[in-house]
C-alpha cells in the first residue's frame, strides 16, 4: 500500500490506512472497522482545505465560494481525484460487492484517505495530497457538478413537457443516506443517478441522460 509515496506522503499507521480502504461489506464479513468514520472526518478536511484555498486565491462572494467549493468536493470530483491517486487494487469489499465497486465507493475512500492522512500525519500532510491532486483540477477549471438539470431541461423538446425526477431507492441511516433517482420524460426513464442527497442524485440522473444522448 505505497500509493501515497509518490506524493511524498508516508503513512506510519498502516492499520489506519487499511481501515480507510475497507468498505462496510468487507467489515461486516470480517468483523473489522470500515472507512465510514474516516470518510466523515476526511470530508471535513477536504472542505476546510478547499475553503481556505478559495478564500485566499479567488475573489468570490460567499454564494459563489459555496458553489465553487461544492463542485470540487462532490462525489464526481472525488471519484476523479481517486484515479490520480490510484488505490483501486487495495480497496477491500465483501464477496457480494466484488465487481461492483462504483464511483460512490471510490469517492468515499478518497475522503477516508484524507481523514487517515490528517489523523496520522496532520493537516499539512493532508494538504500535500490536496495541492497535488485537487488544485490542478481547480486551476484547469475542470467542473464536476454543473447544473445538469437545467441543461437537460433545455434539451427537452417542447412536445416533451413532463420531465420528472423520481426517488426509486433510499438506503442508509439518517446521517448517511444514499438516494437513487430516475429522470423520466413522458413516462420514459432517460437516466439514473445516485447521490448522498436527493439534489445530487437528481443532478447525476440528468448527467446520465445527457451522456446517453437520450433526449432527441
Amino acid at each position: 500500500m505505497d500509493f501515497l509515496e509518490k506524493f511524498d506522503i508516508h503513512i506510519t499507521d498502516k492499520d489506519l490506512l487499511l481501515t480507510a480502504l475497507t468498505h462496510s461489506s468487507y467489515a461486516n464479513e470480517h468483523n473489522c472497522i470500515s472507512y465510514e468514520r474516516l470518510e466523515f472526518l476526511g470530508d471535513s478536511v477536504l472542505q476546510i482545505l478547499m475553503s481556505d484555498y478559495l478564500y485566499n486565491n479567488m475573489d468570490l462572494n460567499e454564494g459563489n465560494m459555496s458553489k465553487t467549493r461544492a463542485s470540487y468536493v462532490c462525489e464526481a470530483a472525488c471519484a476523479y481525484y481517486a484515479k490520480r491517486v490510484d488505490y483501486f487494487p487495495y480497496i477491500r469489499v465483501g464477496h457480494g460487492q466484488i465487481g461492483k465497486i462504483n464511483d460512490t465507493i471510490v469517492a468515499d475512500i478518497f475522503e477516508s484517505i484524507m481523514g487517515c492522512i490528517y489523523l496520522n500525519l496532520g493537516l499539512d500532510e493532508a494538504k500535500k495530497l490536496f495541492d497535488k491532486v485537487v488544485i490542478p483540477c481547480v486551476e484547469e477549471h475542470d467542473m464536476f457538478f454543473g447544473d445538469y438539470k437545467s441543461r437537460l431541461q433545455e434539451m427537452v423538446q417542447t412536445d416533451k413537457k413532463s420531465l420528472e425526477y423520481r426517488v426509486i431507492k433510499e438506503v442508509g441511516p439518517a446521517h448517511d443516506k444514499e438516494f437513487t433517482v430516475e429522470v423520466v420524460v413522458d413516462d420514459i426513464v432517460y437516466g439514473k443517478g445516485i447521490g448522498k442527497s436527493k439534489k445530487e442524485a437528481e443532478q447525476n440522473a440528468a448527467l446520465d441522460a445527457i451522456n446517453k444522448n437520450a433526449i432527441k
